[in-house]
């Protein structure tokens, strides 16, 4: 039995997010992130092209307080591409070391998508995160390829569905492959499509996409005001450590300052009193 979606009954809501990044697209979504575990009660968690681990870590985070049991498998090589940049280890060190408190459910596949399909078996997967390469070629083949990991309960997320520049894809995919299927799309935050794709749809999702479907521009405003205000405070603190390291270089200035002048002083004094 389908139950209607009422956000005071979401528990994951308004969780504050213990992994937030100033570069991370994802910010603004990780509400929808924690709320969706808690509307599907997911069984194995996959995400494809992790970075920063922003909206991974979000889903760890409420299977953590849910005790769902759920099995999280990030998926990346932690090199970077044309779309999202190139970088260096410290990124997937950085997130080893916060993934720690996750370690006895989650698991970081440093390997390709193709590569891991081998670790998931078919027919397991209930919520699968499309992230990856964004191009047209590489979204449809990790769609295309993942489909068969997918269980009868199995939602799919693709982010950057709103974005038509620098060859990005991934609104071509989402626009052929949604038609049909129960599904709702976020404008906000670059953009975010979730796919019903399994025939038994969780009773609280079905209650979303109910509201989807009836209050749409609502639900849409929801979330987004959620994420907006998560965005603003990245980028508050993101100013205050820019302002603390500004201050200390200021106090660090004056103080050498000092010492020189004191120096100079001292050389004054002993030329003064050996005259």
């Amino acid at each position: 039995m389908k139950t209607d979606f009422n956000p005071l009954n979401c528990r994951m809501l308004c969780q504050q997010p213990q992994r937030l990044n100033i570069w991370s697209a994802w910010n603004e979504h990780v509400p929808f992130a924690m709320s969706i575990v808690e509307m599907t009660l997911p069984r194995v968690i996959v995400e494809l092209g992790t970075f920063a681990g922003v909206s991974y870590s979000a889903f760890c985070q409420a299977a953590a307080a849910l005790a769902t049991a759920t099995k999280c498998y990030a998926v990346d090589t932690w090199m970077g591409d044309e779309h999202a940049g190139f970088y260096g280890p410290e990124v997937y060190e950085d997130l080893k070391a916060h993934n720690i408190q996750y370690q006895s459910f989650s698991t970081l596949l440093r390997m390709t998508f193709d590569e891991a399909l081998t670790h998931i078996a078919d027919g397991s997967v209930d919520l699968l995160h499309i992230d990856g390469l964004h191009s047209y070629e590489a979204v449809r083949h990790d769609y295309e390829t993942w489909l068969p990991k997918m269980s009868e309960r199995g939602v799919i997320l693709f982010h950057d569905t709103a974005v038509r520049e620098r060859e990005f894809g991934v609104y071509r995919v989402w626009e052929e492959i949604s038609a049909g299927r129960r599904h709702f799309h976020f404008h906000h935050g670059f953009g975010l499509g979730v796919l019903m794709v399994g025939s038994e749809i969780p009773p609280d999702l079905a209650g979303f996409f109910d509201a989807g479907e009836a209050r749409p521009e609502a639900l849409r405003a929801l979330f987004s005001s959620l994420g907006h205000q998560l965005q603003l405070e990245v980028e508050r603190q993101q100013r205050e450590r820019r302002d603390a390291a500004r201050e200390t270089a200021r106090q660090a200035g004056i103080l050498g300052g000092a010492r020189r002048l004191k120096s100079k002083v001292v050389t004054l004094v002993r030329s003064l009193s050996s005259s």
